[in-house]
């Protein structure tokens, strides 16, 4: 039987979502719990994507193969009992068997926190930046980077083995009381470009960069991105898109801040 299932984490504790040998990932304590709940020893399970050490998801979204006669509310419920308290399966429903969470997926959504002030709640979860940021600069900088451009300064993948070429459908910034919420949607994401994005939109704000040196990076070379990576703390996957998905969800913060 395949399954979908949609689930939420904190990535603090963990190596990222991919299983590594010696590291703690979310997939490894996902497959942990499915074998304690279920006592089966083979089965599958593939994400949508991979996300980095530290990075956050609200509903990232996998495919379980398991031979289980087990209904999938069931299921899920008994898989959350042997998560830690940082990883929540969301749904679990059956799907077709050709459903592929990583290959089916139409687009994704990140959102990245910055946050104007210090916080004792919430240091985890956002980016405190002290500096004053011009939010209209980076929003005329943002504006830049929407649409089918080549983002080879914003990864380290290799153009030569990976194409480098990505469709940034949206990306706006939005104020939440002492937050800076970035919320950018594309057709797949490489490797730490959107950190890198968010990087570079700082720097214009705080002035370091204009908006024609932020554009400029696009089809370059340049180092320069990769020394401006934003913190894996303010990251979180939002949504995974499939045939069918709403694409008008109203954007909200993973974590305010009291006010």
């Amino acid at each position: 039987m395949r399954l979908r299932m949609t689930l939420e984490y904190a990535g603090t504790r963990y190596s990222g979502w991919q299983i590594q040998k010696n590291a703690r990932t979310v997939q490894g304590e996902l497959e942990r719990a499915v074998r304690e709940a279920t006592g089966a020893k083979e089965f599958e399970l593939y994400g949508s994507g991979r996300t980095d050490a530290g990075v956050h998801a609200l509903a990232q979204v996998a495919h379980l193969d398991l031979p289980t006669t087990l209904p999938p509310e069931t299921l899920r419920r008994r898989i959350n009992d042997a998560l830690p308290s940082d990883i929540n399966v969301l749904r679990l429903e059956k799907v077709r068997h050709r459903f592929h969470a990583r290959h089916d997926a139409l687009a994704r959504s990140y959102i990245y926190q910055l946050s104007r002030r210090r916080t004792a709640f919430a240091k985890s979860y956002v980016w405190w930046v002290k500096e004053d940021l011009d939010l209209a600069r980076m929003r005329e900088a943002a504006a830049r980077f929407v649409g089918m451009h080549d983002f080879r300064s914003f990864s380290d993948d290799d153009p030569g083995e990976k194409s480098t070429e990505v469709l940034v459908e949206s990306l706006a910034l939005h104020e939440d009381g002492d937050l800076i919420v970035v919320h950018v949607e594309g057709s797949h994401f490489i490797w730490k470009m959107v950190r890198r994005l968010v990087g570079v939109l700082v720097e214009v704000g705080r002035g370091g960069l204009t908006v024609a040196d932020a554009a400029a990076l696009l089809n370059s070379d340049s180092g320069l991105p990769a020394r401006l990576t934003a913190p894996a703390s303010g990251l979180f996957l939002e949504r995974v898109y499939y045939e069918g998905d709403p694409r008008d969800v109203p954007v909200r913060s993973p974590v305010s801040l009291p006010r």
